[in-house]
């Protein structure tokens, strides 16, 4: 994702500073003398946080940055705790740490989105009131959810950098994830829309974008890269924290609570894959719906909650031409639109559609398959009736198709 480049870069100015205790100012902890650490016992390697006191000041958060590595920590080095621990363990406390590194170098990125982009006065002049909302929909909010996310992080490795657990935290900020993410997600169809017009039609847009992505901050990234981001980053957490459970020993207090956060994460991604279906749904029917003309029926009205678009395509309508001597078959050509719940019948005239009849599905349309080699009828022929029809009796009509 483009938030993990950013290690690959020298970081000499934040981004985004620390404003009333936030935790965007993304530093590395210079020394241990300020955070409260794990204590071993003399003769145990098993290393235990300190018991809070009345008098015990609040643990202070580890700010971290993309690049660090849990082991790497000035507090993990000078406590001696790596000799004391398997493989294992250390694999699985670098695996806990990448969730809170990733975030840091995830809110970094948001913040060129935030800061660089939705903030520019210059862009917003080039656009709609509309246009702004749905370009940069509500990635303020997501960033400001990121920051307490991450906050929360630094707070519980300020207790103990050995980490017990990060399903907790995770399942604390679902809700709001859910609240959040699934809006973006779902909006992110007309944003990549409008900014794919906005690059044609639209020559301030483009030049102040070229402007802007030019800039170092962006690391020649573009805007498009850094909209992503909220997606990419809530689909890399639950696969972060389906990595933990795998180093996590069964049965321990924290499998609970990370299992319970990946099924969290896991119905976040699926209401945001429906939102996308059910927008995407909807635009297919606002653009069908301008192309039909109801011109010999009474119309109806395309756009309904629920319906959706099964299956379209063209069909050969057969009809029998018969004279005193013989009789032949001819085909003109029809097209089929099958919702879940109506079924439109039109003939195609460039790209329009003349509606000559509709019916609702499957209430009063059924199909009947016919012995074609019998009938003399081409083999992919079938009967379609219409118990219900515009014209106030049921049709019957052999149509054929080359799929079945």
């Amino acid at each position: 994702p483009l938030y993990q480049d950013y290690c690959l870069h020298a970081v000499k100015d934040d981004l985004h500073r620390l404003k009333g205790g936030f935790v965007s100012e993304l530093i590395t902890l210079q020394g241990p003398q300020s955070r409260s650490l794990c204590h071993s016992g003399a003769a145990s390697p098993q290393l235990n946080p300190l018991e809070a006191t009345p008098s015990s000041p609040l643990p202070h958060p580890i700010r971290v940055t993309s690049c660090t590595l849990w082991q790497d920590l000035d507090e993990v080095k000078s406590s001696g705790m790596l000799s004391n621990l398997t493989t294992r363990e250390i694999r699985l406390q670098e695996s806990m740490f990448e969730l809170i590194g990733s975030e840091a170098s995830y809110l970094r990125s948001l913040g060129v989105a935030v800061d660089h982009f939705y903030a520019s006065k210059a862009l917003k002049q080039t656009l709609s009131q509309m246009e702004h909302h749905i370009l940069f929909s509500n990635i303020r909010q997501v960033m400001a959810a990121s920051e307490k996310f991450l906050m929360d992080l630094e707070i519980q490795l300020g207790k103990c950098v050995l980490i017990s657990q990060v399903g907790d935290i995770v399942l604390q900020h679902c809700p709001e994830f859910h609240r959040l993410y699934v809006p973006y997600v779902t909006n992110m169809m007309y944003q990549e829309a409008l900014i794919n017009q906005l690059l044609q039609q639209n020559r301030d847009f483009l030049y102040l974008i070229k402007k802007l992505e030019s800039d170092p901050v962006c690391q020649r990234q573009s805007l498009k890269s850094f909209l992503v981001l909220p997606f990419q980053r809530i689909t890399r957490i639950k696969l972060i924290l389906e990595s933990i459970l795998k180093l996590t020993e069964t049965g321990s207090d924290s499998t609970l609570n990370l299992e319970r956060a990946i099924e969290a994460i896991h119905e976040i991604l699926t209401e945001c894959d429906k939102g996308v279906r059910k927008m995407k749904q909807i635009e297919e029917l606002v653009c069908l719906e301008i192309l039909l003309d109801f011109v010999k029926v009474k119309s109806v009205p395309l756009v309904v909650s629920g319906r959706f678009l099964v299956h379209q395509g063209p069909v050969r309508q057969l009809t029998v031409e018969a004279d005193a001597y013989n009789s032949r078959l001819s085909f003109h050509s029809v097209y089929l639109h099958l919702f879940n719940d109506l079924l439109i019948i039109s003939s195609k005239r460039d790209q329009r559609f003349m509606v000559v009849d509709h019916a609702e599905f499957p209430t009063h349309v059924h199909l009947e398959h016919l012995k074609t080699e019998v009938l003399g009828l081409p083999p992919d022929s079938f009967l379609l009736h219409l118990s219900q029809s515009q014209n106030g009796q049921p049709t019957a009509t052999i149509l054929v198709t080359h799929t079945r």
